[in-house]
C-alpha cells in the first residue's frame, strides 16, 4: 500500500543531502549511459556491415578463374584457368546447390547508348540464376530467363541508374532498344539493388548472346553457387568438392589458392554475426561493471544514512516499528534514487542515439545506431533490481539493531 508519509520522509531525507544524493545518482546515471551509448554504437556498426550485405544474398559462393601458382603433374606453374559452359554444367548438379549461375565482365570500351544519350557501364554476361545472388527487385518488365538464353536473344536488363542515365525525363524504356558497345539489345526490365550505386551502374545480358555477339567462345569468367539455408560446413563440402572437379580437368592443385579465388560469403556473414556477438557480450560486461561501480556508491550512501539515522531507527523500533517497515523504508530510498537516475542515464543515452541516426552523415560499416526496446526493458529491470541490491544490505543493518543499542548511540 501507498504510505504517504513514509514517501515525505524518504524526500525530506534526500533534500537534507542534495550533493551527496546528486554524486550518487549521477554514477548510476553515467553506466546505464555507457551501456546504451556503447550498445547502440555496436548495433550501429552491425546495421552497417548488414546494409553492405544487403546487395548481395548471404548464402552464395563464388568460385573465379586465375594463375596457377605451382608445378602439378609436369605442368609448370603460370597457366591461365579459363572456366567454360562445360565447367558451370558440371558443377551445377552438386549436393546442397541450390541455384548456380555463371558472371562473365564485358570488356571493351563498355559503351551504353540510346538515340543521343551516351554512357560508360559495367557490362555482365550472365544466367538467369544469377538473380539469386544479387538481390534485385525489378521496377519495371522482368529479368533474363531461360528463353532468353536458350534462344540467344539480344535482350537488356538495366540497372536503375543506367535507365536514368538514358532515357532522360522519365521516357519508358522497357522494350526500347539501346546499343551495347555498338549492338542493338532489347530493354526487357529496369532493375533496383538495395547495395551500392556501384551495382546500379550495371546492365546484364545473357552469356549465350554474350559468347555468340561478342566472339568469347564458351569462356565464362566466374561460377555461383547459392545454398538455401547452408550452413558454413555445408559451404566448405561444396567448396572441396568444386576444387576437386576443376582441378583434375584443368590439372592444377587444389591447394593452389591462386589458380582459383574462392568467395564464401556464408562463412563471411556468419563470421561477421559472431563478431558482433562478441562486440555485444563485451559491452555488456564493461557497462554492467560501471553500473556495478555505481552500485556500491549507493550502498555505501545509505550505510551512511543507515549510520546516520541509528537513534532514530531505535525510537522506531522502540514505538513497535517491525522489521519490515524499516526495510521497506531504506529500499525505497536506494530504488528511488537508483531508478530514477537510471532512466535518466536511459533517456538521455537513447536522445543521443537518436540525434547521431538523424544527423550523422552516411558512412559505411555505420548505420542508424540504436537500442531495442528489450534492451531498454532489460537495462529498466536492471536498474530496479540493482536499487534492490544496493539497499538491501543497509537496510537488513538497519532492522537488526536492538532500540536500546540505538538509544545510546550518539
Amino acid at each position: 500500500m501507498f504510505d504517504i508519509d513514509k514517501w515525505q520522509e524518504i524526500f525530506n531525507t534526500i533534500s537534507k543531502n542534495k550533493l551527496r544524493t546528486l554524486l550518487t545518482g549521477f554514477s548510476v546515471a553515467w553506466g546505464i549511459f555507457m551501456l546504451v551509448v556503447l550498445l547502440g554504437s555496436g548495433y550501429g556498426l552491425e546495421n552497417g556491415v548488414k546494409k553492405e550485405f544487403e546487395g548481395d544474398a548471404v548464402n552464395y559462393i563464388t568460385i573465379n578463374s586465375g594463375v596457377t601458382s605451382k608445378a602439378y603433374k609436369g605442368m609448370k606453374p603460370g597457366r591461365r584457368v579459363e572456366f567454360s559452359n562445360e565447367d558451370h554444367d558440371m558443377l551445377k548438379g552438386m549436393e546442397n546447390v541450390d541455384h548456380s549461375s555463371t558472371r562473365t565482365a564485358i570488356f571493351g570500351s563498355n559503351l551504353l547508348s540510346y538515340k543521343n544519350e551516351y554512357g560508360t557501364f559495367d557490362i555482365f554476361a550472365i544466367t538467369p540464376e544469377y538473380k539469386y545472388v544479387e538481390s534485385l527487385t525489378m521496377i519495371d518488365g522482368r529479368f533474363l530467363n531461360q528463353n532468353d538464353l536458350q534462344e540467344y536473344r539480344k535482350v537488356v536488363a538495366l540497372g536503375r541508374l543506367v535507365y536514368e542515365a538514358l532515357f532522360k525525363g522519365g521516357t519508358p524504356g522497357v522494350n526500347e532498344y539501346i546499343k551495347v558497345n555498338g549492338v542493338p539489345f532489347k530493354v526487357i526490365g529496369i532493375f533496383n539493388d538495395p547495395g551500392s550505386d556501384r551495382d546500379l551502374n550495371r546492365v546484364y545480358i545473357p552469356i549465350s548472346t554474350a559468347q555468340r555477339v561478342f566472339n568469347m567462345g564458351d569462356y565464362i569468367r566466374s561460377v555461383h553457387f547459392n545454398l538455401e539455408g547452408g550452413s558454413v560446413p555445408e559451404s566448405m563440402q561444396v567448396i572441396e568438392e568444386a576444387k576437386t572437379k576443376l582441378s583434375a580437368k584443368h590439372k592444377f592443385d587444389p591447394e593452389d589458392r591462386r589458380a582459383i579465388f574462392v568467395f564464401n560469403s556464408i562463412e563471411n556473414y556468419q563470421q561477421f554475426m559472431s563478431l558482433f556477438a562478441g562486440i555485444r557480450l563485451f559491452i555488456w560486461i564493461i557497462g554492467a561493471g560501471t553500473i556495478i561501480s555505481g552500485i556500491v556508491g549507493v550502498s555505501n550512501i545509505m550505510m551512511i544514512v543507515v549510520k546516520e539515522r541509528t537513534k532514530e531507527i531505535g525510537i522506531r523500533k522502540a514505538l513497535g516499528a517491525t522489521p519490515f517497515s524499516i526495510v521497506s523504508l531504506i529500499l525505497q530510498e536506494s530504488i528511488l534514487i537508483t531508478a530514477v537516475a537510471g532512466y535518466i542515464g536511459l533517456v538521455v543515452g537513447v536522445g543521443l542515439l537518436e540525434l547521431v541516426s538523424t544527423y550523422l552523415p552516411s558512412v559505411d560499416y555505420f548505420a542508424n545506431p540504436e537500442i531495442n526496446m528489450n534492451v531498454a526493458l532489460t537495462a529498466t529491470a536492471l536498474l530496479v533490481i540493482s536499487g534492490a541490491i544496493a539497499g538491501y544490505v543497509p537496510a537488513r543493518k538497519a532492522a537488526s539493531v536492538k532500540p536500546v543499542i540505538a538509544l545510546r548511540d550518539e
